[in-house]
């Protein structure tokens, strides 16, 4: 199955199995959604429960939080990541803040999906990754989904969570394919898991980094170099026990984010590893984060500027 499949499958288990849940975002009625993700669902379940929106981010995510608070278990679809940039209100001061400042008398039960991250020709409005800003807010949760397996049990996760749950989809990930079980439910939403074991230096990343750091471990253990894969799955809540399980064994860490480099949540994360695991480390934390510009549209540029595998193995050879 494809992880635009799974997707796929796991809204079609939800429509199915809970009356509250509907979809609404931009193209997901008869057009089948900008990545065809939603494709087949309104012909199943109707024009009820699959709604196309206006292009109106605001608007439609904040009809999606008013839906929640009236007892409806909504999904948003957001076309693309940088366009949830308009919507930054409502998800900030509302859809954040709600159980907090009624006292805990209103949860809003709300799920937003968006496409993230460069490496398609799309140019700068359409290819950053923004769930790091994400992560830095509290009251939501922000799940990154970087397997077929995950991209389907991570939307039912996210149904069944009280609070908003905002799934970050990389785009490249869209055509992949892979093992998928459909009995196998919800996926766990707070920890992170090991792809890859290994005893020499922690590769830590998410989303669509994950494949490549993959690559990069299989091209180490050429030269008996054994990385340990980290796919972070969560961004906030954040498992740093994970991580710092995997430092405290290899004593070397390289995160991989496809965020700019200023700022980014591979900064985070390194704060974490220096504040809880110092004297753990026999190197500086390093990071491979994306270039500091728009991202490009030509391609040999926009690969100049995305983490690459070549940059993964250079970076850990020169740790080593």
């Amino acid at each position: 199955m494809t992880y635009r499949e799974a997707i796929r499958a796991a809204m079609r288990n939800a429509l199915q199995h809970d009356p509250r849940v509907f979809l609404m975002g931009e193209d997901v009625d008869q057009y089948g959604g900008a990545f065809a993700v939603s494709r087949g669902l309104r012909e199943e379940f109707g024009a009820e429960r699959v709604r196309d929106t206006p292009l109106s981010e605001s608007a439609f995510v904040g009809a999606g939080i008013g839906a929640a608070l009236g007892g409806m278990r909504p999904i948003v679809e957001v076309m693309t990541v940088n366009f949830s940039l308009l919507a930054l209100d409502q998800i900030v001061n509302n859809a954040a803040t709600l159980r907090h400042m009624s006292g805990g008398q209103f949860s809003i039960p709300l799920v937003v999906r968006m496409a993230t991250g460069g490496g398609r020709q799309l140019a700068a409005q359409h290819s950053h990754s923004w769930e790091g800003w994400y992560a830095h807010v509290p009251g939501i949760k922000v799940l990154t989904p970087a397997t077929v397996q995950d991209a389907y049990g991570m939307v039912l996760a996210a149904l069944a969570d009280p609070d908003p749950v905002f799934i970050f989809e990389h785009a490249t990930l869209y055509p992949m394919e892979g093992e998928f079980d459909d009995s196998s439910g919800a996926a766990d939403i707070s920890k992170a898991v090991i792809r890859r074991v290994g005893g020499d230096v922690s590769l830590i990343t998410y989303g669509g980094s994950l494949g490549k750091c993959l690559q990069a471990a299989e091209a180490l253990a050429k030269e008996d170099i054994a990385a340990e894969v980290i796919d972070l799955r969560i961004l906030r809540p954040l498992d740093i026990q994970t991580i710092l399980a995997s430092i405290r064994k290899t004593h070397r860490a390289v995160i991989v984010d496809e965020a700019w480099r200023t700022g980014s949540f591979a900064a985070e994360i390194s704060a974490q590893i220096m504040e809880q695991a110092f004297d753990e480390l026999d190197a500086p934390v390093a990071r491979v984060c994306s270039a500091e510009v728009p991202m490009p549209y030509a391609k040999h540029l926009e690969d100049a500027a995305l983490p690459q595998v070549a940059a993964i193995v250079n970076t850990v050879q020169g740790m080593m």
